[in-house]
């Protein structure tokens, strides 16, 4: 799987490409402003035949272009015996009606309007949180400009572990996301807090045991042992070592000491 930071900087990337793309429609607001002069600051919504009304120009239809090309609009208006050389600078401040779905392992699965500015984790918020079996990954469905299907797999748990906000990709209308089940290994026996446990990367017999609170005074060292299903059949491997990889499904059992 591709790293988490070289998949959001990736991410990132095409959304950068994404946000120049936008194009404007019904419902967008818009902040318009021209630089040098600050009364012809104006803040408008796209009307639902495409057009808003500007001060000196009137009625523009703007349905349909990009953020750039609005800008370029307006000054080719007002460069029009207005203003010399204006310098417009145009801003999204509030989007459309748009969606996104996210299935998966969050609360509450299902279609979800996109107010403003979307990230990944705020998705995750808004559909209740993470549900219990949550792995780290989510997997996003996106059509790019180009009208090809993407699939990103985003390790949301590693941003959030980092704290870096800035690798919370944003979500786009139309996006599918599915948060993935997290693989379970289960610890039983003499530990101090048997139960099951989510699957890290890189888990071995001594990590699980750690998590689950470590041995009791009870406990067989030499003695742990996994039942591990092969093929669709159980298969125990004995006095197995600490350092011993763990995978998916595995069972973890700690015996008694005899003596």
């Amino acid at each position: 799987m591709i790293t988490c930071i070289g998949m959001a900087f990736a991410v990132l990337l095409y959304s950068a490409a994404s946000a120049v793309d936008y194009r404007i429609g019904e419902g967008d607001v818009l902040t318009i402003s021209v630089y040098g002069h600050d009364d012809m600051e104006t803040t408008e919504r796209v009307s639902g035949d495409g057009r808003i009304i500007l001060p000196l120009i009137g009625q523009l239809d703007v349905n349909g272009l990009t953020v750039a090309e609005v800008s370029g609009l307006i000054a080719g208006k007002l460069s029009e015996g207005y203003i010399i050389s204006p310098q417009v600078s145009v801003f999204v401040k509030e989007f459309r009606s748009r969606k996104a779905v996210i299935m998966g392992e969050v609360l509450k699965p299902g279609l979800y309007e996109l107010k403003g500015e979307t990230t990944l984790l705020e998705l995750i918020s808004m559909a209740g949180g993470l549900a219990r079996d949550a792995g780290n990954v989510a997997t996003i469905k996106r059509t790019g400009p180009d009208g090809k299907l993407r699939t990103l797999d985003i390790d949301f748990m590693a941003i959030m572990e980092s704290g870096d906000v800035s690798l919370d990709v944003p979500v786009y209308d139309g996006d599918s996301l599915y948060v993935t089940k997290a693989g379970l290994i289960y610890v039983t026996g003499e530990v101090r807090k048997p139960d099951a446990y989510k699957l890290s990367d890189g888990a071995t017999v001594i990590k699980a045991i750690a998590r689950a609170g470590g041995f009791t005074d009870k406990a067989s060292v030499r003695k742990v042992r996994i039942i591990r299903k092969v093929d669709g059949r159980e298969t125990q491997m004995e006095n197995v070592s600490m350092d011993e990889y763990v995978i998916p499904e595995d069972v973890i059992v700690v015996p008694e000491s005899l003596f």
